[in-house]
């Protein structure tokens, strides 16, 4: 069973950037399209961004889109988003995922899509 790790959450200011990592062990993540997903404080889990095993492929959800940048180190097992221009909304539990095997890249911005999670990382964007 793959377990996911997710790291680099943190206090940042309104405007400043931050870099998460999402490792894996037990597992492989090459083989796997991979996404992420937030949670604030009172709201229900969102989708945030996609990639597909590559890396060639990725998907925005248009409230991060042009600031938020996912990519992926195979060699590593591990994915990264990158944090830029935050806002105070930004403010989460930020969470990795692992896609089912076969999931179409569509079906990415969906939770049902994904079988293994981390535990998550708390981002707090102070305005």
């Amino acid at each position: 069973q793959v377990q996911l790790v997710e790291s680099g959450g943190g206090l940042v200011q309104a405007g400043g950037s931050l870099r998460l990592s999402c490792a894996a062990s037990g597992g492989t993540l090459r083989t796997y399209f991979m996404g992420w997903f937030r949670q604030a404080p009172g709201k229900e889990r969102e989708f945030v961004a996609a990639l597909t095993w590559s890396g060639a492929n990725t998907n925005y959800a248009d409230s991060v889109k042009g600031r938020f940048t996912v990519s992926r180190d195979n060699t590593k097992n591990t994915v990264y988003p990158q944090m830029s221009s935050l806002k105070p909304e930004d403010t989460a539990v930020y969470y990795c995922a692992r896609a089912r095997q076969s999931t179409p890249f569509g079906a990415l911005v969906t939770e049902g899509s994904y079988d293994s999670w981390g535990q998550g990382t708390q981002v707090t964007v102070s305005s």
